[in-house]
């Protein structure tokens, strides 16, 4: 079995479709955090999928940028989380429209 572009980008689909749904049914910001990943992720394997199978380097490393920048999007992400549990003893998204300056 020969594993082509359309198999790639299937999963990649698959990944964003399952982050996608995570994003737009559930509470925990954790868990929304966790699938806003994925779905980023899910674009960096069609990023590199195409790449790949169209013999050029530009995908992948606009992914390696798209890395960089994403570690740097998860330490802010996860200080703002871990204000609002400090202030809030919790971490559901209904808590963010209470936080007012």
């Amino acid at each position: 079995m020969h594993i082509g572009l359309e198999h790639y980008l299937v999963v990649s689909a698959l990944l964003f479709c399952l982050g996608l749904l995570g994003v737009v049914l559930r509470r925990n910001l954790l868990v929304i955090y966790m699938s806003l990943e994925l779905m980023l992720n899910a674009s960096n394997l069609a990023l590199v999928a195409f790449s790949r199978f169209n013999g050029h380097l530009n995908g992948q490393v606009m992914v390696l940028f798209i890395i960089t920048v994403a570690a740097a999007e998860v330490s802010v992400g996860l200080a703002l989380i871990v204000a609002l549990y400090r202030k809030r003893q919790t971490a559901h998204v209904e808590d963010l429209t209470t936080m007012k300056l």
